[in-house]
């Protein structure tokens, strides 16, 4: 059952990495399109900086939510680096309580706060800023999954350390 289950996550992992490189796509189209329409064509169009606003938010959002492994975060190793294995553990698990209880205390506030954007629409397209913010809700809760996991893993003493970062990359 485990290895189906894996099975299944991979591919999921394999599909978000494509939606991402989807997104990313589209955001290149449409910035040269931004480009050649203000620069070669002298007529500048407002909904192609709308766009890229809006998949850069949701590219970031969204790729750290289902696409980054949390080893492949970029982080400020100083202090953890230095630690013994017992000392590295305790410092994942309160950080995972503090980035837990953060999330945690903010969701009601970010969930009222992006139903209520549906008030708001953007300047050219007139998409709903609701629609458009939905992403961080998503974002928040798969960021207190990944920090409930990886304290867990710690508390567990399975919390990974020794990562190469030449061999790390999100295949994107």
């Amino acid at each position: 059952m485990n290895s189906r289950l894996a099975g299944i996550g991979a591919w999921l992992h394999a599909r978000a990495e494509n939606i991402l490189a989807a997104m990313l796509a589209v955001m290149f189209a449409v910035f040269i399109l931004q480009i050649v329409f203000r620069y070669a064509l002298n007529l500048p169009i407002g909904w192609t900086h709308e766009v890229s606003v809006v998949l850069w938010v949701w590219l970031v959002l969204f790729g750290t939510a289902f696409v980054v492994r949390d080893h492949e975060e970029i982080r400020f190793d100083l202090i953890y680096g230095t630690a013994s294995p017992r000392v590295f553990r305790v410092m994942v698990v309160l950080t995972a309580i503090t980035v837990i209880a953060l999330f945690l205390i903010s969701l009601p506030a970010v969930i009222d706060y992006v139903t209520f954007m549906k008030v708001q629409s953007t300047a050219y397209l007139d998409i709903r800023f609701d629609y458009l913010y939905a992403i961080y809700p998503i974002f928040a809760v798969a960021v207190i999954v990944k920090q409930f996991w990886a304290g867990c893993r710690a508390i567990w003493g399975k919390q990974a350390r020794d990562v190469d970062p030449t061999k790390v990359s999100s295949g994107v």
